[in-house]
């Protein structure tokens, strides 16, 4: 019998951390290797195999015995602790059987059992991983492979709620009902950020679980951690203030509480620990309002009319920061060009501009871009297309397992249909429409997630709510609050019939609800035909109370023209922004004014902000960062649309009429209103487009990455299409233009808005010479196209 707590079972015990890396990477090596083997057991890599493999099995049954010890004598219980031990001992029993077979294979020749062997050996190694899993979750939180998969980055961490410490600390009574809740209700966010690793139902040390009001106040295996009314003798106070490296510090292994955290405990206890049992489970994630919210405009600022520009100067003062430098005509006219209709403007337009005196000249020429309809839609078409994952060709297209909505999105764009209205036709469609929440049904076997229904949920919730379901699709979030019931209820109302929930892809036997995901917004029938869910549906989202859809869409436009959303990523939207104010204003702002696309594009484009001078980056990771400062607008590198689009305008087009895949021009009464060139989110997608940024639109895109790749530096140095566009343009520019210096001047005005420095004139002049061949002339245009004053919106 062993002996509790003696000394040598502890000190084993304390050695499985060490010893269980062994198993994992012996069998895993083992089993990659055996791969090599399959149709030549007998090869050269069986006497390693061999080794490996045997001391894989033999340091698996010394981790198993080890952690056994660990558990039984450091005072450690909990589910997953349990899970831990149970995932363990089965791996140990296999990896025997997997000796066995061994056995029989090397020492009795019995070769007939090679498959076998195997299958038990690739299963060992399964165990191996599933039961390191556990092993880390332990160790490190449940979270912790799960926290670094692309769809979790940008959470924003709990934060401490404004609550006034100051006010409380000075009273001398009990508190209300009401602050008592809201007291326990940061209490509970505090222990659940930093505590629940170690302490709560998946895993206990000390015996002591602060998951919960019963366990809180029972304590841990020293007795009680909370004394009411007495900080100085409650254990919990003393150990969250000691020293970081002091060996009784908590959290042990996680960040030391904040200042603002700890007077928050303290002054719980202080005011006799009230823990009333209508307290609300608390979030550990920032959580967003959904109601909308109109803030008070900041007192009037001379010079700012805009009321954007009011909250910018508000947070700028809050900052220390000052206000960025006004840009001049030429870069504001070429980055307002690109942004409401993605071309470049002529020197013609800039002459006129520049010489245009009136005061309100830039508002005037924006209302004139936006009343472009067709420039405008053909340019903004990408930007849906991207959101709604709306393609000409791709998977589904031929098998009728997708749905074109091209005519209905350039027709909703050309007319400039309200939000509103917008998002009803999408989620209650007719034929037209239907193929944002039709999905693509994809060919043979598919897993749950994939449904078209869970597809709609995801999509709707991600588009259109800034929502991230996808993990929730599979079984509760590890990033969010959201829980796979709620997920499935979500993707009923796009059902023909119920679902059945399945959790990580196996069925529970359980039927689905039927609910939005915010129920104050609204019922829906659960017995309604699907028709009729998804009318519901439509209803109860666009309507003004929820300002979660419209801070949404808000944050998208303003990232399209600023470079950087308010709220960062922007399909995270419970995380928070670098202003609130602002961001709420906006919202309020867009109902009030009819759902209004233009008119918000018009508010945000007309502001001093936008009209400042934007700044670059070192790393994308910056504009991610927690702490992020906004100091004004981000530099942007041209879209692939935009790009293709400029060198259809100056040099020569890159696509021709049989690659048009929608044609708007096709009804129109005025033939001459059709271009000489074919816009690139008119076309499919190509090569070019590909590599210079054009996302494969079988998923939802809601952001580009604004960064060069190595895969776009090739393709403008080598891509055939862009060779053949700046070849023939050649062409053409040297029988238009008489000799090297005009050819100079001009493009640098068509593609730059300004003339060439003398600098630059006499590189040109030497490349080009006074009277250059076709072939001077396309190098000289492709130098130019890689400079960054071409390719950066600035």
């Amino acid at each position: 019998m062993i002996a509790e707590n003696f000394w040598l079972w502890q000190f084993l015990g304390r050695l499985h951390p060490l010893v269980v890396h062994f198993p994992i990477a012996l069998l895993i090596f083992a089993a990659f290797l055996e791969i090599f083997t399959i149709g030549k057991y007998q090869s050269k890599l069986r006497p390693g195999i061999n080794a490996i493999l045997l001391g894989g099995i033999f340091s698996a049954l010394i981790a198993a015995f080890f952690g056994w010890q660990l558990a039984e004598n450091e005072n450690i219980s909990g589910d997953l602790l349990d899970q831990h031990q149970l995932f363990g001992f089965i791996t140990a029993g296999i990896s025997l059987v997997l000796l066995w077979f061994w056995r029989q294979i090397e020492l009795k020749q019995k070769r007939q059992n090679i498959k076998l062997y195997r299958g038990v050996l690739f299963l060992t190694t399964f165990g191996v991983i599933l039961t390191g899993h556990m092993g880390a979750s332990l160790t490190h939180g449940e979270d912790y492979l799960s926290s670094t998969l692309p769809w979790n980055h940008g959470m924003s961490p709990y934060q401490p709620g404004n609550f006034d410490l100051a006010l409380y600390q000075s009273e001398t009574g009990t508190l209300s009902s009401n602050a008592e809740l809201k007291l326990i209700g940061e209490v509970r966010a505090i222990l659940a950020h930093n505590c629940y690793k170690c302490h709560s139902g998946a895993k206990i040390e000390g015996d002591l679980r602060l998951d919960s009001k019963e366990h809180v106040f029972k304590g841990g295996e020293s007795g009680a951690v909370i004394m009411a009314g007495a900080p100085n003798q409650s254990e919990l106070i003393r150990r969250i203030n000691l020293p970081k490296n002091h060996k009784e510090v908590m959290p042990s292994k996680a960040n030391p509480l904040s200042k603002e955290e700890i007077a928050l405990l303290t002054l719980w206890v202080e005011k006799g620990a009230p823990w009333p049992d209508n307290a609300a489970t608390p979030s550990i994630y920032r959580v967003a309002d959904l109601a909308p919210r109109r803030p008070t405009l900041p007192k009037a600022v001379k010079g700012l009319t805009n009321p954007v520009d009011l909250f910018v100067h508000d947070y700028l003062q809050e900052k220390g920061l000052a206000w960025p430098e006004g840009i001049d005509d030429k870069t504001f006219l070429r980055r307002i060009y690109l942004d409401l209709i993605g071309l470049l403007p002529s020197p013609e337009v800039l002459h006129a501009f520049s010489q245009d005196s009136r005061p309100d000249k830039r508002a005037i020429l924006i209302a004139q871009l936006l009343s472009r309809n067709e420039d405008y839609a053909m340019h903004w078409l990408t930007f849906w297309n991207d959101h709604l994952r709306n393609d000409y060709t791709g998977t589904g297209y031929i098998t009728n397992g997708r749905y074109n909505i091209t005519d209905w999105l350039y027709q909703s764009l050309l007319s400039n249909k309200p939000y509103d209205t917008f998002v009803k036709e999408l989620l209650h469609p007719d034929e037209k429409s239907k193929g944002f929440i039709e999905g693509i049904r994809w060919r043979g076997t598919v897993n749950a997630s994939q449904r078209t229904e869970m597809q709609a949920a995801q999509n709707v919730g991600q588009v259109i709510l800034g929502l991230n379901l996808k993990c929730a699709s599979c079984h509760d979030s590890f990033i969010s609050d959201w829980k796979l019931d709620q997920a499935y209820a979500f993707a009923n109302i796009f059902a023909d019939t119920t679902l059945e929930v399945s959790r990580c892809e196996q069925p529970t036997g359980e039927m689905a609800s039927t609910k939005i995901l915010w129920e104050e917004l609204g019922e829906i029938d659960s017995l309604a035909s699907r028709t009729e869910k998804l009318r519901q549906l439509s209803e109860h989202l666009v309507q003004p109370a929820n300002g979660r859809m419209y801070r949404t869409i808000v944050n998208r436009v303003w990232k399209q023209l600023m470079g950087r959303g308010l709220v960062e990523p922007v399909d995270e939207m419970d995380n928070a922004p670098w202003s609130q104010d602002l961001l709420d204003w906006l919202a309020s702002e867009f109902v009030d004014k009819g759902y209004d696309l233009k008119d918000l594009i018009y508010q945000i484009t007309t502001s001093k902000i936008y009209q400042s001078a934007s700044s670059g980056v070192k790393s994308p990771d910056l504009l991610m960062a927690e702490d992020y400062t906004f100091t004004g607008m981000t530099r942007r590198r041209m879209t692939a649309e935009q790009f293709a689009d400029a060198v259809s305008q100056v040099i020569y087009p890159l696509f021709d009429a049989q690659e048009l895949k929608y044609n708007p021009f096709q009804l129109a009464k005025n033939e001459q209103s059709t271009p000489s060139y074919v816009r690139a989110s008119l076309v499919a997608n190509n090569s070019f487009l590909t590599a210079m940024g054009r996302p494969n639109r079988e998923i939802v895109t809601t952001s580009r990455d604004s960064q060069a790749s190595l895969l776009q530096a090739l393709e403008l140095t080598n891509g055939e299409r862009l060779y053949e566009a700046l070849e023939n343009g050649a062409i053409l520019w040297k029988e238009k233009y008489g000799n090297g210096a005009e050819i100079s001047e001009a493009f640098y005005e068509k593609i730059l808005l300004r003339k060439p420095s003398q600098k630059e004139l006499k590189i040109a002049k030497d490349a080009l010479g006074d009277q250059p061949g076709a072939e001077q002339i396309q190098d000289f245009f492709w130098a130019v196209l890689l400079l960054p004053e071409f390719q950066i919106i600035y």
